[in-house]
């Protein structure tokens, strides 16, 4: 369920994955794939793993609406075979920069434009409805990775039709892994009591999430303008806290927030402050630096401070596909 209760909502890395191993020969003879964020990338790599050169263009940590993209990122875009992005209006600037440079016969794959019908889009207050533009954060909805990377598999099958058996043996495997990480959602979800199934965040990035797992958002604190809410926005935040009972609030991995502490503090609410939804953990070459990773390390801190058991996690499969995996 996905009601917005808070009238405050928020707007939503280069990361770790680049390129594969192998000799410069065969590296040029690989497909060149630009992505934009980690999520994004760690997907592409799973699939495409060391048969395409990938490289991720929007760092980590970084807020990737108001990313400017340097000018050698135009660089990179120009020698590309495949633009991936979410697509939405997530990646604006990166978007323009993309069409101004790209190759001519190069698509740009509009993965979320390809995965939700507009009647299926969320609109919120920080992406309303009268401006046309959805909640972009698919990702948060593992069944919608999945998504993403059956569309990332198809296109990289078409481009390099060589390599095509290979990709379609890694989407099986990342497929298995989503599933398995689907069921241990639900199953830890149903150990949280359904009246603290509550979201408060500071970045608005779950609201797809919420609709497939039966959660409620109340909002999130960071206006569309990322300013701070108001003296009178935030007594607001307190008060519907308060009266939902909320027993946990979330910050960001990428924003600190002393509004969220303060909320917490005058409500009695516990501050979580390590929420991801594009910032992958640990570092580069680690099992847990990878989109699966920063979803269990999401939902390990969130059913857990709202009462329930991250049991349902452990033993899940973050390994990637024959081995290529985030790196």
């Amino acid at each position: 369920m996905y009601r917005v209760l808070v009238l405050v909502l928020a707007a939503v890395g280069i990361v770790g994955v680049a390129c594969g191993g192998g000799d410069e020969s065969a590296e040029d003879q690989r497909l060149h794939v630009v992505t934009t964020v980690s999520p994004i990338t760690s997907i592409a790599d799973a699939i495409g793993g060391e048969r395409i050169k990938l490289d991720g263009v929007v760092p980590e940590g970084v807020n990737s609406h108001t990313y400017e993209p340097a000018p050698s990122v135009a660089r990179t875009v120009s020698s590309a075979d495949l633009i991936i992005v979410n697509g939405l209006e997530l990646e604006a600037p990166l978007l323009r920069l993309a069409e101004a440079n790209k190759p001519d016969d190069v698509i740009i794959l509009l993965l979320g434009d390809q995965t939700v019908a507009p009647e299926q889009w969320i609109f919120d207050f920080s992406f309303p409805a009268t401006e046309g533009r959805p909640n972009p954060h698919l990702w948060t909805d593992p069944i919608l990775g999945l998504r993403y990377a059956e569309l990332i598999e198809a296109e990289l099958a078409r481009l390099d039709p060589d390599n095509a058996s290979f990709y379609a043996t890694n989407l099986a495997a990342f497929r298995t892994r989503i599933e398995a990480l689907d069921a241990a959602i639900i199953e830890a979800v149903a150990t949280v009591p359904e009246g603290q199934r509550k979201l408060v965040t500071y970045h608005d990035s779950w609201p797809y999430f919420s609709l497939r797992y039966g959660f409620e958002v109340l909002g999130a604190v960071q206006p569309s303008d990322f300013s701070d809410p108001s003296p009178r926005e935030l007594a607001s935040l307190i008060d519907q806290v308060k009266a939902a009972g909320v027993p946990a609030v979330f910050g960001s991995e990428v924003f600190p927030s002393d509004v969220l502490e303060t909320i917490a503090e005058e409500t009695g609410a516990t501050f979580v402050a390590d929420l991801r939804d594009d910032d992958l953990p640990g570092e580069s070459g680690d099992p847990e630096h990878s989109y699966l990773g920063m979803m269990v390390a999401n939902m390990e801190s969130m059913i857990t401070a709202l009462g329930g058991s991250a049991e349902a996690f452990a033993g899940l499969d973050l390994g990637p596909a024959l081995g290529q995996g985030a790196r």
